[in-house]
């Protein structure tokens, strides 16, 4: 990056001292301006980054302030790349769906009453399924599951593709309790009483915390 702004700079000051046609200097001109957009495009990326990991960082000290610095930077990583990859998918939505799912503890290695694992709370079953299409070797259910980055990967490429189908409410849905009463439920408008009350309540407390991280600065 440094390297490419200084040999922009460079070129800007030999402007003085360009000789020749007027198409010659134009062309040289064009790609000048073209060079120096793409260094802007560049670091703008590059502030987007850095802005964004450095808010999952503060939310990961505020939950969990006892991890690892190296650990708390590769799931900064993971979870802005998975951003990337994920339209439907922000920074702030996956740090609330994680902060819900670990109870608020974004400990890798939490495990539910029901078997879930790791900060997405994944089911091994569902976990072995979808690691067929992440390109993650099952090599047991604490190795991958436990592994942040693998359960990331995991949990947001699941997730994706729910409220793809369903929309931002009936993929959160589905996450907590499966497709079957989602549908019913969509299919209803959304009446009452069809989810589990678990389930009920599970949407609201991730769009609150979505909400709360949204209006979070730095």
């Amino acid at each position: 990056m440094k390297l490419l702004i200084i040999a922009i700079l460079t070129s800007l000051l030999s402007l003085n001292f360009w000789v020749g046609n007027s198409s010659v200097q134009q062309n040289k001109i064009s790609d000048f301006e073209q060079s120096l957009r793409t260094v802007e495009g560049v670091m703008q990326v590059d502030f987007v980054r850095r802005t964004s990991n450095q808010k999952i960082l503060k939310i990961l000290d505020r939950f969990n302030p006892g991890l690892k610095n190296d650990l708390k930077q590769e799931i900064a990583n993971e979870i802005y790349q998975r951003s990337i990859k994920y339209p439907n998918l922000d920074v702030d939505l996956i740090c609330a769906t994680i902060t819900h799912e670990s109870g608020r503890t974004w400990d890798p290695k939490v495990v539910s009453k029901a078997g879930a694992m790791g900060l997405m709370q994944i089911m091994p079953a569902t976990g072995k399924w979808l690691s067929k299409y992440e390109g993650i070797s099952w090599t047991g259910d604490e190795e991958v599951l436990f592994d942040p980055i693998n359960n990331i990967r995991l949990g947001t490429r699941y997730l994706s593709a729910l409220i793809e189908t369903y929309d931002l409410e009936g993929g959160l849905a589905a996450y907590n309790g499966g497709d079957k009463r989602v549908r019913m439920w969509l299919k209803h408008d959304k009446a009452d009483g069809i989810l589990w009350p678990e389930t009920r309540a599970y949407i609201p407390f991730v769009l609150n915390l979505y909400d709360e991280f949204k209006s979070t600065s730095l």
